[in-house]
C-alpha cells in the first residue's frame, strides 16, 4: 500500500499497483467494524485514519461529549408517486444492512440517532423525477441515518441537500437490488460553522450500478467517508466528488471501494480547488480488491487546483490487490497552481483576467458537474463556483 504523502502545491504523485503479500493486512481498511462505540478508543490524531483531521473543530463527536439536543435538524423528502417515505425505529430489521460503522464517530451516530429515516422505490420502478431530501440545521448537536432502498431492476436519482449551521454526524446507507440503476448526488452547502461527519455505505446488486456525485463548499469541518461493497457479480460504481475548500475550512473525503465479489467494477474520479490561507483539503481513495474478486476492473484519481498561497492538500490513493487475476487497476493523484500560460493564453485573447479565472476553474471542475444530470443543482453549483471566485479577488 501506498504511503500517505502530504502533497505541496506543485508537486504530483501517481501510484502502482501493489500486490499484498498476504490475505489479510493490518492497515486501515482492514480496521474490525462495529456497531459499539466501545470498540473504538478516543482518536488521540496520531492514528492514521484521524492524523489529518482537526480533532478539536469537532466539537466532542469524536469523544462523546458533543450531546444530541433536540429539534436541531429539520429533514424534508419530496418524493414521485410510488415512493414510500418512512420514519422508523432503531430496531427496525432494514437498518445496518450495507455496511456497518468502521470508526468512533460513525459508531457514536449509530447509537445516538431516535428515528431513522428509510425511502424505498420498489422493484421495477423507474423514475422519472429526482427523490429530493433536504436537511437543515438550525443550530445544536445531532445524530442522523438514512437508508435509500432499490427493488430490483428500479431507477432513482436521489439529492441530499445539506444547508444551515449544526454539529451533526451521521450514517447513510444506499441498498441497491439487483439490476438496480442509483445515482445518488449529495451536496454539502453548510454555513460556515457547520460540523459534518458521515459515512456512506452502498452495497452493490447483482449487475447495479451506484452513481455517487459528492459536492462539498460548506461548513468549517466536513468529513465524509463513502464506502462500496458488492453484493452479487457484474456491479458497477462510480464515484465522483468536488470540492471547493476556502479559507480556514476542512474538507476531508475517505473513500473505500470494497471489491469482495468477483467480476465489479468501479471507477473514483474527485477534483477539488482551493483558495486562502490554512484552506486544507483530504483526499483519501482506498481500493482493496479481495483474493476472491477475480476480474476486477478499477481505477482512481484526484486531482487539485490550487488557487492561492496558504492553502494545503493531501491526498492518498492506495490499492492492496489479492490476486493477480484482474482486468485492471490503477490510481493517480495530482496537484498543481493555477495554470498562469491558460490565464494569459485568454488574457492575450481579450478576455479579462477576472472571467479567465472563471472560465479555468470552471473547465477544471465541467466533467464532473456533468455527471451530476439534475439542471438546476448543476446550475446552482456552477453559481457557487463563480461566487467563490468572485470572493477571492473582492
Amino acid at each position: 500500500m501506498a504511503e500517505a504523502q502530504n502533497i505541496p502545491a506543485g508537486s504530483s504523485t501517481a501510484g502502482q499497483i501493489a500486490v499484498a503479500a498476504e490475505s489479510t493486512v493490518a492497515t486501515r481498511m482492514s480496521a474490525p467494524p462495529s456497531f459499539d462505540v466501545a470498540d473504538f478508543p478516543v482518536p488521540h490524531g496520531r492514528e492514521e485514519e484521524w492524523r489529518f483531521t482537526p480533532l478539536e473543530r469537532l466539537r466532542g463527536l469524536h469523544d462523546g461529549t458533543a450531546v444530541a439536543s433536540g429539534g436541531s435538524l429539520k429533514v424534508a423528502v419530496e418524493a414521485p408517486e410510488g415512493v414510500t417515505v418512512e420514519l422508523v425505529g432503531r430496531d427496525d430489521p432494514r437498518l445496518g444492512r450495507a455496511g456497518t460503522p468502521v470508526d468512533r464517530v460513525a459508531a457514536q451516530a449509530y447509537s445516538a440517532f431516535e428515528q431513522a429515516g428509510v425511502v424505498t422505490v420498489p422493484k421495477e420502478t423507474v423514475l422519472t423525477e429526482p427523490i429530493r431530501i433536504s436537511v437543515h440545521g438550525q443550530g445544536g448537536v445531532a445524530y442522523g441515518h438514512q437508508v435509500i432502498e432499490l427493488g430490483a431492476f428500479a431507477e432513482a436519482v436521489v439529492v441530499i441537500d445539506h444547508t444551515g449551521d449544526v454539529v451533526t454526524a451521521a450514517n447513510v446507507e444506499y441498498v441497491l437490488g439487483d439490476g438496480a440503476k442509483l445515482t445518488v448526488v449529495s451536496v454539502q452547502d453548510w454555513d460556515d460553522k457547520a460540523v459534518h461527519v458521515a459515512q456512506h455505505n452502498a452495497l452493490v446488486g447483482r449487475d447495479a450500478g451506484f452513481k455517487s456525485v459528492v459536492v462539498t463548499f460548506g461548513g468549517d469541518v466536513v468529513r465524509l467517508h463513502p464506502r462500496v461493497s458488492y453484493a452479487g457479480t457484474g456491479g458497477e460504481a462510480e464515484l465522483y466528488g468536488l470540492y471547493f475548500t476556502d479559507a480556514g475550512q476542512h474538507q476531508e473525503h475517505r473513500l473505500l471501494v470494497d471489491h469482495n465479489t468477483p467480476h465489479c467494477k468501479s471507477n473514483v474520479a474527485y477534483k477539488g480547488a482551493l483558495q486562502g490561507d490554512n484552506a486544507h483539503a483530504v483526499w483519501i481513495g482506498d481500493v482493496l480488491i479481495e483474493a476472491k474478486a477475480e476480474g476486477t476492473d478499477t481505477y482512481e484519481m484526484n486531482r487539485n487546483l490550487v488557487l492561492t498561497d496558504g492553502a494545503r492538500v493531501d491526498s492518498v490513493p492506495n490499492l492492496e490487490i489479492e490476486t493477480g487475476e484482474i482486468v485492471g487497476a490503477g490510481h493517480a493523484s495530482a496537484t498543481g497552481r493555477f495554470d498562469d500560460e491558460q490565464l494569459f493564453y485568454l488574457m492575450a485573447r481579450g478576455i479579462p483576467e477576472q472571467e479567465a479565472r472563471r472560465l479555468v476553474v470552471r473547465g477544471f471542475f465541467a466533467e464532473l458537474v456533468q455527471q451530476i444530470g439534475v439542471a438546476d443543482i448543476e446550475e446552482r453549483l456552477l453559481a457557487k463556483i463563480e461566487q467563490e471566485l468572485e470572493a477571492s479577488v473582492a
